[in-house]
């Protein structure tokens, strides 16, 4: 475990000097006029599940995937650089702990993407005068949910930046999936398999949307996530342990 949490620490220590923390706050920034210019209000007043709906659509449906691509693809990219694999994996250390480390930072950034956009909903609701008590029953699911649904997605832009030594292959293989999602969610046949449509659907909320991939109950949805992510991460595991040096 002291090994682990080694590799995670220098894991941390090659992010804090770039500029990866500014894409954390980009997307919650971005939602932040989206939720101060838009009118929102219902018979005069601003309900707070309203104004959530309209600062995370765009979030959800573009910023997230795209944002754990770019994520998978910086956190490999200095071991892409000079040899880096084959310093790192000369290592007396275990390469599922290598890959695991990997993996925890991206989710760790992602968590920290929800929590700024927790944070950006707060502030615009208590400025714009949202009615009611805050909602964290609402709130808190919702971008759980949607970082919950990032978990099979992180794991396949891992797979995949860790296999291709391009910085920009994976980032613009991950944003050329994105795009379709505009219309995959609309389908209820493909949209809950879709890992790209995936964290739209988790922050939606349920009940209230009828067409499409919303009609899945969130807990199959849950166990769709589950199982890719056991594929996903499991494959890329397979392919780093075989990984030439």
């Amino acid at each position: 475990m002291r090994i682990f949490l080694g590799i995670l620490s220098a894991e941390r220590l090659k992010i804090s000097k770039s500029w990866i923390w500014l894409l954390v706050l980009l997307s919650p920034a971005i939602s932040v006029p989206i939720g101060l210019i838009t009118d929102l209000k219902e018979n005069g007043t601003l309900s707070w599940q309203v104004l959530m709906n309209a600062m995370t659509v765009i979030h959800a449906l573009l910023f997230l995937p795209v944002l754990s691509g770019i994520f998978a693809a910086l956190i490999c990219r200095s071991e892409h650089s000079d040899g880096g694999w084959k310093l790192l994996l000369a290592l007396p250390v275990r390469r599922t702990w290598v890959y695991m480390a990997k993996y925890l930072m991206i989710m760790l950034l992602l968590a920290v993407v929800q929590l700024s956009l927790l944070a950006a909903v707060l502030g615009v609701g208590l400025y714009r005068g949202a009615e009611g008590a805050v909602p964290w029953s609402l709130l808190l699911p919702g971008l759980f949910g949607g970082w919950f649904a990032c978990l099979p997605l992180a794991a396949l832009q891992l797979a995949v930046s860790q296999g291709w030594s391009s910085f920009g292959a994976p980032l613009a293989l991950n944003v050329s999936f994105t795009i379709p999602n505009m219309l995959i969610v609309n389908s209820s046949r493909f949209g809950p398999y879709y890992p790209w449509v995936q964290p739209m659907l988790a922050m939606s909320p349920y009940g209230e949307e009828n067409f499409g991939a919303f009609n899945l109950p969130l807990e199959s949805l849950m166990i769709v996530v589950a199982g890719s992510l056991i594929v996903f991460l499991a494959g890329g595991l397979f392919f780093f342990w075989r990984k030439a040096v």
